[in-house]
């Protein structure tokens, strides 16, 4: 079992970028489902990305062609890089991790996440 922590939330205007880390720690030798979910007030726990363990990358279609997610097998650490960021972008971003697949309300493993938000 693993454990995961996320970094690089904060506050961008408008239009701008920001980076988030998602760490793994313990059983890093398996290879892992993992994406990035993102909750806002009002709004349903949404999948940003998911990369399944194949290597296969799905994004949600409001973040299509603006955010790019990475994995680092060797560092044990996802990213993502979100840009031309919108007010709508902003929430609480968690990392997320399944032993099987991407499974947008049943993965396995979830950070506590890190905030970002947009400003104007």
């Amino acid at each position: 079992q693993i454990q995961l922590l996320e970094s690089g939330g904060g506050s961008v205007e408008a239009g701008g970028s920001l980076s988030l880390s998602c760490v793994v720690f313990g059983n890093t030798g398996m290879t892992y489902s993992m994406g990035w979910f993102r909750l806002a007030p009002g709004k349903e726990r949404e999948e940003v990305v998911c990369i399944d363990s194949a290597g296969n990358t799905r994004y949600a279609e409001s973040v299509k062609g603006r955010f790019i997610s990475s994995r680092d097998n060797d560092k044990h650490t996802l990213f993502l890089y979100m840009n031309a960021l919108k007010a709508e972008d902003a929430g609480l971003y968690t990392c997320a991790a399944d032993s099987v697949r991407c499974a947008t309300d049943n993965m396995d493993y979830w950070g506590k996440g890190t905030l970002v938000t947009i400003s104007s």
